[in-house]
């Protein structure tokens, strides 16, 4: 993503935090922004409480934190909770908590008696913390928008797949579907079709249990096609995995896929990479590291959209802008 135009708007007045959980988006966000990374102490004492010291002064500033709830998820939950309250105490004149990744999300409603719905609970903690804004890209369930009473930007990843994709030349292709892997997901398949020039189809599922999938239809024509299969994230890449040895079977001759949030826990990695899947693009809103890269991975950068988004709710300009071709 290309620098706005009005980008000669003054920073001052703004710092910019990032906690352990991605340091090094952190790192490639402040070189977006050509501002200094501020200084933050976070450590642990000797029975594991997080202690964290901030070393500069934050007296007045618009302060934002960059910290996904990625794995080790509850560490990365309660290091956050801390710097908030770190900051509060400070006197920061506002703070907001960019987090790509949003922890919990997957548990955001009630299916069963007795179950929690913790995607709100991690909300109102945040909220409760001193959070004054949320920055968070693609949650796995728009509601938990409402979840907060304070306000959310919520940006999209799909246009940098798209223009990704549009680069390596599946735009206006007769052969390219875009498959959805779920009902739940067909705005964001829709919406990278729409770029791509291309139908969709839909893969419908149920889950019988957390990280089990059963195939029950494809509803679409796939046959004969390049199907690309978007998805918020992929964890285990079961869901991923079987759907692309699904429309395999359909008669497409190529499944590649795309998400937003990598979270490859276990061995996913060397699942995707031994399965049947021609190649999985995401971007790098959690840390990947080199242990969990594989030769069919590609990552693209989200550091210039969340640059570019901090640098716009800094100078009161719009965000919603930045999506307008995306639906």
């Amino acid at each position: 993503m290309e620098k706005s135009e009005s980008n000669g708007g003054s920073l001052t007045g703004m710092k910019l935090f990032a906690g352990n959980a991605h340091k090094d988006l952190g790192h490639k966000v402040a070189e977006y922004l050509e501002v200094p990374l501020g200084h933050l102490t976070s450590t642990r004492f000797s029975d594991g409480e997080i202690r964290v010291m901030v070393d500069e002064s934050a007296r007045g500033n618009d302060v934002f934190i960059i910290q996904p709830t990625c794995s080790p998820v509850n560490d990365s939950v309660m290091e956050l909770l801390i710097m908030l309250d770190a900051f509060r105490r400070a006197s920061a004149n506002r703070l907001t908590v960019v987090m790509p990744y949003y922890g919990y999300a997957r548990q955001d409603k009630k299916i069963k008696p007795r179950e929690p719905v913790t995607a709100r609970l991690i909300a109102d903690l945040i909220s409760q913390a001193g959070a004054q804004r949320i920055v968070a890209i693609d949650l796995h369930a728009e509601q938990i928008q409402g979840f907060f009473d304070i306000p959310v930007d919520h940006l999209y990843g799909g246009p940098i797949i798209g223009n990704y994709l549009i680069e390596e030349g599946l735009k206006d292709q007769e052969d390219v579907v875009v498959v959805s892997p779920d009902v739940a997901g067909v705005g964001r398949a829709r919406s990278l079709a729409e770029m791509l020039k291309c139908p969709i189809a839909i893969i419908a599922k149920r889950r019988p249990e957390p990280n089990k999938v059963d195939i029950v239809e494809i509803i679409g024509d796939v046959n004969g096609k390049r199907c690309i299969m978007i998805d918020d994230m992929i964890d285990t890449g079961g869901s991923i995995i079987q759907g692309a040895e699904a429309l395999l079977k359909r008669g497409a001759v190529e499944v590649m896929c795309a998400c937003t949030h990598a979270v490859f826990s276990g061995n996913a990695s060397q699942r995707l990479q031994d399965s049947v899947v021609s190649r999985v693009v995401c971007m790098d809103t959690v840390p990947i590291g080199s242990v969990k890269e594989f030769p069919k991975l590609t990552i693209l950068p989200i550091a210039p959209l969340l640059g570019e988004a901090i640098r716009r709710i800094h100078l009161n300009e719009s965000v919603s802008t930045l999506f307008n071709d995306w639906r």
